[in-house]
């Protein structure tokens, strides 16, 4: 929820899913479709991921993440 404020706080459209059955999850609404934002447990804590590769990957603590995904939103 954290997440999805702070987003929203820099002007993006977020909305977050509770599907049953399955983990939730952040989704940000861009030109080009949905940015899906989930969170997983690693071994050094919760890590956000919104795309491929590590570049679209941090800890989920990291202050600069919301900013990171809204250079990929834009």
């Amino acid at each position: 929820m954290r997440l999805a404020w702070d987003l929203r706080e820099l002007g993006l459209e977020v909305s977050v899913e509770l599907p049953c059955g399955a983990e939730p999850y952040v989704v940000v609404r861009c030109a080009s479709g949905p940015l899906r934002v989930t969170a997983a447990k690693r071994d050094r804590g919760w890590v956000f991921s919104w795309g491929r590769g590590r570049e679209q990957q941090a800890p989920a603590l990291d202050a600069e993440v919301p900013h990171r995904i809204r250079q990929v939103a834009r």
